[in-house]
């Protein structure tokens, strides 16, 4: 087991607050930039626009990069799908596309 150096427990509580302190700081700048000229809302204080980041965040899910879902469960559905034999690769493909409301294979042809 790694030991966690001692450093990280004062950096990484500093690192948050510089990341809330900057994120609050875009919003409410971008905030009181664009939407009053735009819509006439009023302007916001640093601490509604550090709400909103956190409202956004719980509605939206993440501050990522990464296009959604966690990379430790792509990680393992797609090991998964290599340890998955060429016919069950199959079996599972045409299942999904079976499924209702589902889209076609690109390779199916137009009404066959």
């Amino acid at each position: 087991m790694r030991r966690i150096p001692k450093w990280i427990f004062v950096a990484a509580p500093l690192g948050f607050l510089v990341f809330m302190a900057i994120g609050g700081e875009v919003v409410m700048l971008l905030w009181n930039w664009l939407l009053p000229e735009l819509f006439g809302w009023r302007q916001v204080t640093f601490w509604q626009a550090l709400g909103l980041l956190a409202l956004c965040r719980i509605l939206f899910g993440g501050f990522g990069l990464n296009g959604g879902g966690s990379h430790r469960s792509r990680h393992r559905r797609d090991e998964h799908w290599g340890l998955m034999s060429p016919a069950e690769r199959e079996r599972l493909s045409q299942g999904l596309h079976e499924r209702p409301g589902s889209t076609t294979p690109l390779n199916a042809q137009p009404g066959a």
